[in-house]
């Protein structure tokens, strides 16, 4: 394995599962210095005894606690935002409790780490990368998604603002959409067949996305061979949004 993240510093939210746990061994094996970001103490013990990986509870949903762990965190050199939940709810069913849950982790948690990455990154003469974790879910209408479907089409024109204005300190700032993941989270919202089996026939590679496809994908974006890619959104979706 090549170790082209040698030595670099970078924080992963959402880190205790899915794409986030993921990320996290993927640069461990790299040669990184993960910083792991999640709110369950046992997942982020495990996941620092597999890799070695620095560790931080929080709760992102808080506002403060965001800006204290990432304060924690201190100076890196990339911020891949990972953290994220859903609440399955139909345009008629949307429960206020339910909207400030997805929007809360979804995109103002993404929108802080991001704000308090850049701002270190700035006051110590600029560069670095931060990755923003989408969906495809920002690109088609999805039943029952639509507050999820809001918070990652957010995530997205965010991340164009933030490469824009980032930009002329030398920090670039894109994003992944994944389809379907094979997450936890993901389980919930796709195990009937009434819902897997339309969405499965419409992936030309024929299955969904495993963990480790979407974190080799973000690690190819935030390496040294990407230098010129900021302000992008690339799906990662097995050709799902291109038929």
């Amino acid at each position: 394995m090549t170790k082209d993240f040698e030595g670099k510093r970078i924080i992963v939210t959402g880190a205790g599962k899915g794409i986030g746990r993921a990320c996290v061994q993927e640069l461990a094996r790299r040669g990184a210095i993960p910083i792991a970001i999640a709110r369950t103490q046992s997942d982020l013990d495990s996941l620092k005894a597999e890799t070695g990986c620095e560790v931080i509870r929080a709760d992102l949903a808080d506002n403060a606690a965001a800006r204290a762990a990432m304060a924690q965190a201190g100076l890196c050199d990339g911020l891949i935002n990972c953290a994220g939940t859903n609440v399955l709810e139909s345009v008629l069913e949307m429960t206020d409790e339910g909207y400030e849950t997805v929007m809360g982790i979804n995109l103002r948690a993404a929108l802080i780490c991001a704000q308090e990455f850049a701002r270190a990154r700035v006051a110590a003469g600029g560069g670095g990368v931060i990755l923003n974790v989408t969906s495809i879910a920002g690109h088609r209408g999805f039943q029952s998604h639509m507050v999820y479907a809001a918070s990652k089409a957010g995530l997205e024109g965010a991340t164009r603002v933030m490469a824009r204005e980032l930009g002329p300190h030398g920090i670039r700032v894109n994003a992944v959409a994944p389809t379907v993941t094979m997450t936890e989270l993901a389980a919930a919202a796709w195990s009937d067949p009434a819902a897997k089996d339309p969405m499965m026939v419409r992936h030309p590679i024929g299955r969904f996305a495993e963990v480790d496809d979407v974190a080799r994908s973000i690690l190819m974006l935030m390496g040294d061979d990407a230098p010129m890619v900021t302000g992008a959104v690339l799906p990662i979706d097995g050709g799902f949004l291109s038929v």
